[in-house]
């Protein structure tokens, strides 16, 4: 089996990549030819062997949920597999053990992933939904926090947040907001997806109760698998509403041992892996351990700083150009995006596309230039950036 090496400012693992800068990892990461072999190996395997290659994968699985664990500072037991972000968001948000009336805190500027399932909680289990601004935190963490704790005291049963904002690329104080939770009797719900393979994130250091991630992003896999954590006393708490056959204890026993065992009053999971209720994407979670991997073996800080250095290079030519930057001052506060607004009557769209015949990828959400390098990300990219963001700059019309 080939063995892979990680190096920072090196992309020989993506030798098909076609853009000169890939500056696109919020959006979705290109896959690394350890990625696409991983992911190979299982069709091979189902190739040639066909449903006896089950049980391999499924043995892998449970070795990712392990690593999972060591990303996020929890235990394999705690671990869910799922498709993505959004389906991570909307089991937590059918299972919670909600009462009528309850109160759930959620937050403008949010992308909708982690607003729209809550919405639908509320219409089916009559709560109601408070609405806070991701923005007050940029301009003064410590007043958001007041505005915070003070919903917290009305009355609330869950707070969900992203680690970091998709729009600004702001780190939000998830531990200090994870405390001020428990101090209230609310729980916290993270969504990771801008933040899990280039953050550091930790449940047992942070303190919060659920976390949903996707593979896509900053874990550098491929689309249609995630992770979902569950702390495990909240788990044992959920109620099994978006449960399947492979929700239930020996869930698959009737086919592996012999006759008379197919019975359908078998218990429910009392663990996260309720939410495992079928087959799950075989190819997608052997590529994404491939490439977990490959950020383990760098460390998620080490690719941070990493990345910091790069954003220290761009931002200041960006600023010297009259782009206005979302870039907290506070390092505690900064993430793998760098986000930024064109100078006034520069079209943020056709900038985009500019860049992009130029071999540049980046991302526009709601209307911010949004660059994301990774660790294959070289720091002799920023002269590509800035030369090719002049020469538009000299001959784009001003509206």
């Amino acid at each position: 089996m080939t063995e892979y090496k990680a190096r920072l400012g090196d992309r020989s693992l993506f030798p098909k990549l076609k853009y000169r800068v890939y500056a696109n990892h919020a959006g979705i990461s290109a896959p690394s030819i350890a990625v696409s072999h991983a992911a190979q190996s299982v069709y091979q395997d189902y190739e040639e062997r066909g449903v006896s290659a089950f049980l391999n994968w499924l043995l892998q699985r449970n070795r990712l949920k392990e690593k999972f664990a060591t990303l996020v500072g929890a235990t394999a037991q705690e671990i869910g597999l799922t498709q993505n972000t959004t389906r991570g968001v909307i089991d937590i948000a059918l299972c919670f053990p909600w009462n009528q009336g309850d109160r759930v805190i959620v937050f403008k500027g949010e992308f909708p992933a982690n607003v729209t399932p809550w919405q639908r909680a509320a219409e089916l289990f009559g709560l109601q939904v408070v609405y806070l601004n991701t923005a007050d935190y940029l301009t003064d963490v410590n007043s958001a926090l007041t505005t915070l704790t003070a919903e917290l005291k009305r009355g609330a049963r869950l707070v969900a947040v992203s680690a970091v904002e998709f729009q600004t690329g702001f780190q939000m104080p998830i531990a200090q907001m994870a405390a001020l939770c428990h101090e209230h009797g609310a729980q916290l719900f993270v969504d990771a997806v801008q933040a899990c393979g280039i953050v550091p994130l930790s449940a047992s250091e942070q303190g919060f109760d659920y976390l949903a991630c996707g593979s896509h992003k900053w874990l550098m896999g491929v689309e249609g698998c995630g992770f979902l954590y569950a702390q495990k006393d909240r788990a044992a708490e959920l109620k099994p509403n978006v449960a399947g056959w492979l929700s239930h204890e020996d869930g698959l026993g009737f086919l592996l041992q012999g006759e008379g065992l197919l019975r359908y009053d078998r218990p429910l999971k009392k663990s996260i892996e309720l939410i495992e209720g079928g087959n799950t994407n075989a190819a997608g979670f052997a590529a994404l351990e491939a490439s977990i991997d490959l950020i383990q073996s760098l460390g998620v800080s080490t690719i941070l700083e990493h990345v910091q250095a790069y954003h220290d290079r761009l931002e200041p030519h960006l600023l010297d150009r009259g782009f206005t930057s979302y870039r907290s001052k506070n390092p505690a506060h900064r993430s793998g995006s760098l986000c930024v607004k064109p100078p006034p009557g520069i079209s943020v769209v056709d900038l985009q596309h500019a860049l992009s015949n130029a071999g540049i990828s980046t991302a526009i959400p709601d209307g911010v230039l949004r660059f994301s390098p990774h660790w294959p990300n070289s720091h002799a990219e920023v002269e590509i950036i800035v030369t090719e963001i002049d020469a538009y700059l000299t001959r784009a019309p001003r509206s």
